[in-house]
C-alpha cells in the first residue's frame, strides 16, 4: 500500500501525518510506504516546521529528516491513495493533474474520521504551539482509522 498525504507547503500537516501512519503502519507490521507533499512549491527542500517536529517527538516519531517536495502529477500513478488535508488542497491537486484527477485515489484526510463531514485539517502556519497539539491529536486518530480500514484488507490478500 502506497499513501500520499498532502498539504499547502508539505511543512506542517502532511509531514505529520506521514511520520504518524508511517509508524502506527509499523507497529502495525504493515508494509506501506507513506510520503507526503505540498501542493505549492515555497517550502522544496525544507525540513517540516519546527513546532510540527517537536509535536511529533513529544510523540515518540522522529520526523526531523523529512524534506518538502512539490505534488507532481506523476503521484497519482505512484500511490494508492492519496489523501488531501484541506478543500483548496484537493482544488489544487485538481488544478495539478487536469483532467486525470481520479475521485477514487483522492480524498479529504479527515473524511476517514468524520464521513461525509468533508472537514479539513486545520492549517497551524500562523498559530501558536497549542495549535500544532491540535492538530496531531486530529491525524493521530485520523490515521487510528485508516489503519483499522486497510490492515484488514491487506491481511486479507
Amino acid at each position: 500500500m502506497k499513501i500520499l498525504m498532502v498539504c499547502l507547503g508539505n511543512i506542517c500537516r502532511s509531514p505529520l501525518a506521514e511520520g504518524i501512519l508511517q509508524s502506527k503502519a509499523k507497529q502495525a507490521g504493515l508494509d506501506w510506504q507513506v510520503d507526503s507533499a505540498g501542493t505549492n512549491g515555497y517550502h522544496v527542500g525544507e525540513a517540516p516546521h519546527p513546532l510540527s517536529q517537536k509535536v511529533a517527538r513529544l510523540n515518540g516519531i522522529d520526523i526531523c529528516e523529512q524534506r518538502a517536495r512539490r505534488f507532481v502529477k506523476e503521484d497519482l500513478d505512484r500511490y494508492d491513495k492519496i489523501y488531501a488535508m484541506a478543500d483548496d488542497v484537493i482544488d489544487d491537486i485538481k488544478s495539478i493533474v487536469k483532467n486525470r484527477f481520479d475521485q477514487s485515489k483522492v480524498e479529504l484526510f479527515l473524511n476517514e474520521l468524520f464521513p461525509g463531514e468533508n472537514a479539513s485539517v486545520p492549517d497551524p502556519w500562523y498559530g501558536p504551539e497549542p495549535g500544532y497539539h491540535e492538530v496531531y491529536k486530529l491525524i493521530d486518530e485520523a490515521c487510528d482509522k485508516i489503519i483499522e480500514k486497510y490492515a484488514g484488507r491487506q491481511q486479507n490478500k
